[in-house]
């Protein structure tokens, strides 16, 4: 359960990068009364290539994180394969195709703005000691993207007078958790939701969703991104769960801003 050399270098790239947020401002912006003024239109590039490297890595790393959670409670459950399978220790390239895993979302994430899921962890369903087990190994998953957001909702409140490179960045990054913990948790085959019904479902009922477990998630991805009327109902859910854990919707707002600098 040692974290890999992979996982301290992305942890150290957003390190960094929260630190040249913090250093050296993107925006010049100031806060009054908890609403955001923005003073003039320049934009820096040394702190918006802060805010890219924060959010990007930390990003990255809780992709990480939401796997070995899957992976950490399978092993608790009875699966011990895991282990083996190099999935304790959070290196991304055990968790499929680093392509897939890590560079994809990040890339989608950057265009559209959508927390797709990253790699995934091989679970022994019959190394599991009982449904139940099964449902907390699919649920492990977003409930970490749930805990990082809190987590960083909470930094957030507690630190006054927070750098606003910093206080942008983390405010975004704490957004696109809770963005992925409400888009995991929805009972669509493929995705940690279903994951965790899908044991207490009638044989007939898991036969269908194991039919549409290659297709479902693409089609969901495919609505959010075409239709407007979907993609407004996810965000304004998801924005209502992030205020609801104490977020900064304006902060994350102006952090997506700068972290779509090109657009």
């Amino acid at each position: 359960m040692r974290p890999s050399p992979i996982f301290l270098g992305i942890l150290a790239v957003t390190i960094a990068g929260g630190a040249l947020a913090a250093f050296f401002p993107p925006l010049d912006i100031v806060e009054e009364g908890g609403l955001l003024y923005r003073v003039s239109d320049e934009q820096s590039p040394v702190g918006t290539a802060g805010v890219l490297l924060l959010v990007l890595g930390g990003w990255a790393l809780s992709l990480t994180l939401h796997e070995f959670g899957h992976a950490i409670v399978a092993y608790r459950g009875g699966d011990h394969e895991v282990a083996a399978k190099g999935y304790l220790t959070m290196d991304v390239r055990r968790y499929t195709d680093p392509v897939l895993s890590l560079v994809l979302p990040l890339l989608l994430l950057a265009i559209g703005g959508i927390p797709l899921p990253g790699g995934a962890v091989w679970i022994n369903q019959w190394a599991l000691r009982s449904r139940a087990v099964a449902s907390r190994v699919s649920l492990a998953g977003p409930l970490s993207n749930l805990a990082i957001g809190v987590v960083l909702a909470i930094v957030i409140a507690l630190v006054p007078g927070m750098p606003t490179g910093l206080l942008f960045g983390l405010s975004l990054l704490a957004l696109l958790q809770i963005l992925a913990f409400v888009l995991n948790i929805l009972p669509v085959p493929g995705l940690d939701g279903y994951g965790a019904l899908e044991p207490f479902l009638s044989p007939q009922a898991r036969e269908l969703g194991a039919k549409a477990r290659p297709w479902a998630p693409l089609a969901l991805f495919a609505l959010l991104i075409a239709f407007e009327p979907v993609r407004t109902v996810f965000f304004e859910v998801s924005f209502f769960a992030f205020e609801l854990v104490g977020g900064h919707p304006d902060a994350a707002s102006v952090g997506f801003s700068i972290f779509q600098f090109w657009r």
